[in-house]
Order: C-alpha cells, then structure tokens, then sequence
C-alpha cells in the first residue's frame, strides 16, 4: 500500500499547510511588528513628519513613500519571515520530517509560498488603506506593471530567504534578515535612489531592493512600466531562485 493512501489531495494539503504559515507569521508578534507595524509607521512618519526631507519630483509625498512602503513590507514578508522561519525548522528537523510525509518538499515548499503570499495581501490591503485615507491617489493604470514587480520580487526575495534559510546557521539568520531588511530599507525602497549621492544611486537601482522601489514607483505613481527595473528584478528572480534550488539543505 502507497504511504500516500488516505491522504487529502494535493491542494488541500498545500492549503492547509499555508494556513499554518499564516498563523505562525500572525502570532508572532516581532513578525507582526516587522511586516506590518513598522511599514505603517514608515508610512505615517515619512507622509506627515516635515523634518524629513527629499526630493518628491513634483509629486505629493504620500504618492511617491506609499509605493516605497509597500515595497519594503512586501520585502519584509518575503524575505525576512520565511527565512527566520525555514531556518529554525532545518535546524530542529522539522523540514526533513515534513519532506518525507504526503506533503512532499514540493508541497511544503508551495505551502509557504502560500502562506507569504496571504501575508502580502493582507499587507497590501492595511498598507494601501492607510496610504488612501492619507491621501494617496495610485495611478489606475499601474494595476498590471505593479503586479508584474510584486510577482518578480517576491520570487527574487522569496528565493533569497531559502537560500539563507538552507545554507546559514539559525541564530545568524535572524542577524542576517533583519540587517538585510534594516539597511537596504532606505537604499531606493521606501524612497527614490535618486534622494542618494549619485554614485550610490546608480548602485541600489541595480540591486531587487532598489529595482523594486523602482517599479512599483513607476507603476503607482505614473503607471507606466519601468523596463530596467523590471529586467534587473527578473535576473535577481532567476539568479537567486537557481541558487536556492541548488545550495537549499533540508537538514
């Protein structure tokens, strides 16, 4: 008899196990405070405190931080949660039990990528209303190129966090994640690269922190596509997810 026999389709195993990835980020309270309680004080602080100063391109504050926000808290959930989490379960033997039940790696690995992405929705939603009720007007016709730099760089940051998960002892990676996160923040996320010395500017552009500022900047703010942006966030995509897939240790 299949060790598989009696167990629930794929789906519903693949949901139920994003259900609990969910839940683990929600009861967390430094990942709440991460993902979403600190993007929203980022938000309210930049769009309202007048002693922080930049260069808004003609454009009103809460337009040019709100996409900038987003983009750091989509950062936030796809990078420095996961790998927090994924890392502490490699090193307790969590990850190779649950690779060898129904749920396979593949499953396991889908069930994350769902339980991120629900985290992200839910980040989208508190994040963007506060942007609207402080007056952020996002261009209607940024819908799609915003979803394109949201789909590339959760992947790109998604497959970071496995890799620094599979590869990085637990206790570094909560040190690594959080730096990662702190000071890339202000590198071209939450504001323009251009608000840099013009020499580092050029740099963070090129990095999936700065191209995703970037992009959905240009989608939210003017609602058109940023090519470059977009192609270095897909190389990021494609590079580290290659990375993960080959360097990844289940235990």
């Amino acid at each position: 008899m299949s060790g598989s026999a009696g167990a629930a389709p794929a789906h519903r195993r693949v949901a139920a196990q994003g259900r609990f990835e969910t839940r683990a980020v929600l009861r967390n309270g430094e990942q709440v405070m991460v993902t979403v309680l600190l993007p929203l004080i980022l938000l309210v602080g930049l769009a309202r405190a007048t002693v922080v100063t930049f260069d808004t391109g003609g454009a009103s504050r809460i337009d040019v931080v709100t996409p900038g926000v987003l983009a750091f808290a989509l950062m936030s959930s796809a990078f420095t949660s996961p790998a927090i989490a994924t890392a502490f379960d490699r090193r307790y033997g969590v990850l190779r039990l649950l690779a060898t039940t129904p749920l396979g790696p593949g499953g396991l690995l889908a069930g994350k990528l769902v339980g991120v992405l629900t985290v992200q929705v839910a980040q989208v939603v508190v994040l963007g209303g506060a942007g609207l009720a402080l007056g952020w007007r996002p261009h209607a016709a940024g819908l799609l190129p915003a979803l394109v730099a949201w789909a590339l760089g959760t992947t790109a940051w998604g497959a970071a966090a496995l890799l620094a998960a599979g590869r990085v002892r637990a206790e570094a990676v909560i040190a690594l994640a959080n730096l990662v996160l702190v000071v890339l923040a202000f590198g071209g996320v939450v504001l323009p690269a251009r608000v840099l010395p013009s020499g580092l500017a050029h740099v963070v552009a090129w990095l999936p922190s700065g191209a995703l500022g970037e992009a959905l900047r240009g989608a939210l703010l003017h609602g058109s596509w940023a090519p470059a942006a977009l192609a270095a966030l897909a190389v990021w995509a494609a590079a580290l997810a290659a990375a993960a897939a080959r360097w990844f240790r289940w235990s």
